[in-house]
């Protein structure tokens, strides 16, 4: 089976470099799919899951948002922030959730509503990420 070089990186470490069969990521107009000898493409990446697909196995990350990167030899993720399934604290990301959806619902106008709709998004990609993990290990 075919494969690509894919590398998902942050401000502060190198989170994944291994060689895949496919990797799926939210871009701004929707998911997006990549295969060995994707068309070279750019793309901004808004916060959800990035799904690894390696031989018949899946891993997920939790992207907080960034860019991806399709070049004829790899496959780049730079990413704002980004989480490995075992390293996300649930307790931590519910908390978060609960309160951009009070910031959301109560309209406070010195809260820019973006932004609170953002920490949302990151918020619910990380609960999505490690709800997929402890479904795979049950």
């Amino acid at each position: 089976m075919a494969t690509f070089r894919l590398e998902v990186v942050t401000a502060e470490r190198m989170v994944f470099s291994d060689d895949v069969n496919m990797v799926v990521a939210w871009g701004t107009e929707g998911q997006l799919g990549i295969l060995p000898h994707h068309a070279p493409l750019m793309t901004m990446l808004r916060p959800g899951d990035l799904l690894i697909r390696k031989d018949n196995e899946e891993q997920y990350l939790a992207i907080g948002g960034g860019f991806l990167e399709v070049r004829p030899d790899k496959v780049i993720v730079l990413a704002d922030a980004c989480e490995r399934a075992e390293e996300i604290d649930v307790t931590r990301a519910e908390a978060a959730k609960r309160r951009a959806e009070e910031i959301l619902k109560a309209r406070v106008p010195e809260v820019d509503a973006a932004v609170a709709e953002a920490a949302l998004r990151r918020s619910l990609a990380r609960l999505k990420v490690a709800e997929k993990r402890r479904r795979r290990l049950r």
